[in-house]
């Protein structure tokens, strides 16, 4: 069984609101013999638009960029963790549970649910900095969360971000989890490779 887990990148899609709206220009010009016509589309979008990898150089000085995140961190096995119910994902959550092997984890909440809005969903689930400290303490590669932050909406300092990036942790947001069971999976999450990103766009799947 294969799980789309990515957001579909479209006019009008939600983005995060100081970055840059999604354009798509769809484009055609017929062929020189005038056998067919070709279609191409121009895109103007945000680096962290949509399912997209966050680089410890999207905040942290001298942070690895995109091209030197290895792309084992990206690929392999993952843990999908439901947090239902709860305003953010807090330390009592999650140190219950077994991390035993576990280098990659996407947490499941209830903001899966809002990519049907019509707008951008300011209250959405996110990660607490000490239940972060508690997957760094774990070992875990990278993270994965079902909305476009790992920390909240107007967050000053960042955080969650700054506790995994300082340990070169991929983040991984804008995931769409709705309909993917708890349990073990692959998952292969490969950016756009963007020369010195700071993040790119994903087309992440799940495996089972």
């Amino acid at each position: 069984m294969i799980y789309d887990i990515s957001v579909p990148i479209q006019n009008s899609m939600h983005v995060w609101p100081s970055d840059p709206a999604v354009q798509l220009e769809y484009q055609s010009h017929p062929a020189r013999d005038k056998s067919h016509t070709i279609q191409v589309t121009s895109i103007n979008c945000g680096s962290h638009t949509g399912t997209h990898v966050d680089a410890p150089s999207h905040m942290v000085e001298r942070g690895q960029t995109l091209s030197e995140v290895p792309l084992e961190q990206l690929i392999g096995p993952t843990r999908v963790v439901e947090i239902g119910g709860a305003r953010s994902i807090q330390k009592k959550h999650i140190e219950r549970l077994d991390w035993d092997g576990v280098e990659r984890v996407l947490f499941k909440t209830d903001n899966s649910a809002h990519w049907k809005d019509e707008r951008f969903y300011e209250k959405f689930v996110y990660l607490e900095p000490d239940a972060a400290e508690v997957l760094v303490q774990e070992g875990v590669r990278l993270v994965g969360i079902d909305y476009l932050s790992i920390d909240p909406y107007r967050s000053e300092g960042h955080p969650a971000h700054f506790v995994l990036f300082d340990k070169s942790i991929v983040i991984l947001e804008g995931l769409n989890l709705e309909g993917v069971p708890t349990g073990e999976y692959q998952l292969v999450a490969l950016p756009i490779k963007l020369h010195q990103g700071d993040g790119a766009p994903v087309r992440a799947i799940l495996i089972n």
